[in-house]
């Protein structure tokens, strides 16, 4: 790990080649070596996994001195790591002041299984979906997470993991395509990642460069509650797969556990599932679906549910539900969750009943929540008041 650099000063990490190109022409890097440069400090950041200028060996000295007075590619402060008794990890990462804003904290879990370990990142500081299942949604927004902050996500996990190249392997080594502890991504974390479109684009283009990260998109993964106009940019800007957190099958149920169906109902919701770029039986998208006693489990819901998906290639994730500290809802009963994953299996569809992980250290889906410190009012009036005329109120 690198030595902590002063916090004002702007990140390298998150910026894509043409930006950090201009980065160093500003601090007066000759245009002739620009691309050289971009080239090596990429590898170094993205393959390499460095948090220290003085680690890239193959920079000259006063380059490198250059870029300690102007740039970090520090990350993220780790205030605490949780592991499960499941091998599932959380950890609780501060990032420092972005403007006139404050230090603010996200969670980001690792789920270890065999033959792949999935990355579940946050994209926001909380969440302005308050859906009514979910523990996230009971942390009112903060604000958006940059490009910098959710690539940091991913470059301290391979960190804490081991699973950056050795620091005497050779100069220019490359990612490798299998064994990687983090060999997934899924974007299902805080927050609603297309109220944050630009920066979660941003950092998954970096995530699944070739020459970087090198992550398949085929391994990325980002998950909605159904803001329906992003999807569509989704498929056709970043290409990866796409899952929907569905829960409800009728637009009454739907409208009280996630609310952004009052704007966009489920209609228009499967219209642009449809119409998703590149949807094929090898492409499929992911519903996820909350199993909720009493609420969503019938085997009539389990009937509406395939006749909603008809003609859409797709798997439906059944998720027993996580409870969480004062929710009202209960987990369906195993018995009841079989019985409604047997009925889609045997109209065609993929039904899996994701393992409940990382329960204990409330790191299972819809537990997460930090004890982050909120903006204050003002700014935080400000900023929703920026989503809503952005996106309209939800």
């Amino acid at each position: 790990m690198g030595v902590e650099p002063a916090r004002d000063l702007p990140s390298l990490i998150g910026l894509d080649r043409v930006q950090l190109g201009e980065a160093l022409r500003e601090k007066g890097v000759a245009e002739k070596q620009i691309k050289m440069r971009v080239s090596q400090i990429w590898n170094w950041i993205y393959v390499r996994g460095v948090s220290d200028f003085n680690d890239m060996t193959n920079v000259a000295k006063d380059m490198r001195e250059m870029l300690m007075r102007h740039f970090t590619i520090a990350r993220p402060e780790v205030v605490d790591e949780q592991v499960s008794n499941d091998g599932t990890r959380k950890w609780l990462l501060r990032f420092p002041p972005r403007g006139a804003g404050r230090p603010v904290e996200i969670e980001t879990v690792y789920i270890p299984e065999e033959g792949r370990g999935t990355l579940c990142i946050s994209s926001q500081v909380g969440c302005t979906l308050t859906c009514s299942f979910c523990h996230t949604g009971t942390q009112r927004l903060v604000r958006n997470l940059t490009a910098e902050e959710i690539l940091a996500q991913l470059l301290l996990a391979r960190d804490r993991l081991g699973d950056f190249p050795d620091r005497d392997a050779p100069v220019g080594t490359m990612m490798p395509a299998e064994g990687r502890k983090v060999s997934n991504v899924v974007m299902m974390g805080m927050g609603e990642p297309l109220y944050n479109f630009d920066n979660v684009k941003q950092a998954l283009l970096i995530a699944s460069d070739g020459d970087g990260l090198s992550l398949s998109k085929r391994r990325i993964t980002l998950s909605t509650s159904g803001v329906v106009p992003e999807i569509f940019r989704t498929g056709d800007e970043i290409g990866c797969m796409l899952a929907i957190s569905l829960h409800a099958v009728r637009d009454d149920l739907r409208d009280m556990l996630v609310p952004i169906n009052k704007k966009y109902p489920l209609k228009d919701l499967m219209d642009a599932c449809r119409n998703y770029p590149g949807l094929s039986n090898a492409r499929r998208i992911t519903f996820e679906y909350v199993m909720l006693k009493d609420v969503n489990d019938s085997i009539d819901d389990a009937k509406r549910l395939v006749q909603l998906l008809k003609g859409v290639p797709a798997k439906i994730n059944l998720i027993p539900f996580n409870p969480w500290p004062g929710t009202n809802y209960q987990c369906s009963e195993w018995s009841q969750i079989e019985k409604f994953a047997d009925f889609i299996n045997q109209a065609g569809y993929a039904s899996p009943i994701r393992t409940p992980r990382g329960r204990d250290i409330l790191a299972a889906c819809g537990q997460l929540k930090s004890e982050s410190e909120r903006m204050r009012k003002t700014e935080r009036m400000a900023f929703e008041a920026m989503m809503i005329a952005n996106h309209g109120e939800d």
